[in-house]
């Protein structure tokens, strides 16, 4: 009986942990509409020399298809072949499937604080906000025995370091210029900072070109080997903002490349393979209804809370979009990704509950 009983506590204990990964990458890509992912261009925006840049036949060529399923292929090829095939992906609201904001702003710091913290505190009002207050996830893991020192965060845009309280959290934060390397930065980073430093910044000192933020962060996961990484692309939102719809799908098809670049390299290395998840989000939405305001978010912009995510990896199981009519939330992210690391999340506030990415 003795050995019956030792026989289940090891099946029950290899069957926890395979459910759990031992590290995870977290993406967001800033501003990305629900819209495109599951039905790809829009053609009535695309139509529109306002928004194409009086090139038509240029953005029809790359991305248009006549049934949906084909046309979102084109602007996300990895998210709709290998993350669909082996993990799950959320927000299609024609299926009820719904995600939102839990803030009620529906903008950058608002919703990347949501995302961390698992709290969508109403006293987040501003992109202009001090250093956030509230413990968030990635402060928290560093302090776990695991993680700790093995925690990073690259963003493409300057708030980050407030976002997630780079003083406070003491986890490396990487933003906009800053100087990737540090004092001693190794030969592919003294590049990357060159080339930032004399590169064309359409979006000013406070946000550089996602390519810089990629490629440095790309370099930290090869070399410093983190278990927990955050990349924050932000190009998806600037060129929304400037009325560049080209330039928008052109950015999130880049982004889905860069994101299949990623798993390749941990599919690739033993210190990463098989062990690692990967979780896709974005801050909030934007305005549809209007097909105007498909450039703009915020409180005052019909249904800019609508957003979405997708999670592939250990513990995670693979059901592909799914349809199941539902509501989650931004709130239940922190949650769920630390679950995903077989952790629980918690700190001085109030934390969303996790969405079970195990369930049948």
């Amino acid at each position: 009986m003795k050995k019956i009983l030792a026989v289940v506590l090891l099946f029950n204990l290899t069957t926890a942990f395979s459910q759990s990964a031992e590290n995870i990458i977290i993406i967001t890509t800033d501003g990305f509409r629900w819209q495109e992912i599951f039905k790809g261009m829009d053609s009535a925006i695309a139509n529109n020399n306002k928004f194409n840049q009086y090139d038509s036949a240029g953005i029809y060529k790359k991305f248009w298809a006549d049934d949906a399923s084909e046309r979102r292929k084109k602007i996300m090829p990895f998210l709709w072949s290998t993350v669909q095939a082996n993990g799950q992906i959320y927000g299609n609201r024609n299926n009820g499937n719904k995600v939102n904001n839990a803030n009620p702003y529906w903008f950058s710091y608002p919703g990347y604080s949501e995302i961390f913290t698992g709290y969508p505190d109403t006293a987040i009002n501003s992109n202009g906000f001090p250093p956030n207050p509230h413990t968030n996830l990635l402060e928290f893991l560093n302090k776990q025995p695991k993680f700790k020192n093995k925690v990073a965060a690259f963003g493409a845009w300057d708030a980050f370091d407030r976002i997630l309280n780079e003083g406070r959290s003491k986890i490396p934060v990487y933003s906009a210029f800053d100087q990737f390397g540090g004092n001693m930065p190794n030969a592919t980073e003294q590049v990357i900072n060159t080339l930032a430093k004399d590169s064309y910044k359409p979006f000013g000192e406070e946000e550089c070109l996602d390519v810089f933020t990629h490629y440095a962060a790309m370099n930290y996961l090869q070399t410093k080997k983190p278990k927990v990484l955050y990349i924050s692309y932000g190009e998806t939102d600037e060129w929304a903002h400037s009325g560049r719809y080209k330039d928008y799908l052109n950015s999130a098809n880049m982004v889905d490349k860069w994101i299949q670049d990623i798993w390749n390299y941990v599919q690739s290395d033993p210190f990463y393979k098989n062990k690692t998840a990967l979780f896709i989000t974005v801050d909030h939405g934007r305005g549809d209804a209007v097909k105007e305001e498909w450039r703009d978010h915020g409180s005052d912009i019909k249904d800019a809370y609508q957003i979405w995510f997708a999670a592939m990896g250990p513990g995670i199981k693979a059901k592909g979009e799914v349809k199941t009519a539902q509501q989650y939330y931004q709130e239940q992210f922190a949650q769920t990704m630390a679950a995903i690391l077989g952790v629980k999340f918690t700190a001085e506030h109030p934390i969303g509950e996790k969405i079970d990415l195990n369930r049948d």
